[in-house]
């Protein structure tokens, strides 16, 4: 698990639904965090990706 923390900016990874974008991360939990895409055709839309989505921190 990645150390997260409000603000930080994590890698997305892609599936079949979405690109690999960019995610602002609002507030972590246990399972998911919670946010917003930064980037690609899901940007502004609110999140919970879990843990497994989360490829690293961005630069």
């Amino acid at each position: 698990m990645i150390d997260l923390q409000e603000g930080d900016i994590v890698v997305i990874r892609a599936s079949d639904d979405w690109p690999e974008h960019l995610f602002e991360v609002d507030e972590v939990f246990e399972d998911c965090v919670i946010g917003y895409s930064l980037t690609g055709p899901l940007s502004g839309v609110y999140g919970e990706p879990g843990w497994e989505l989360i490829l690293r921190k961005a630069p």
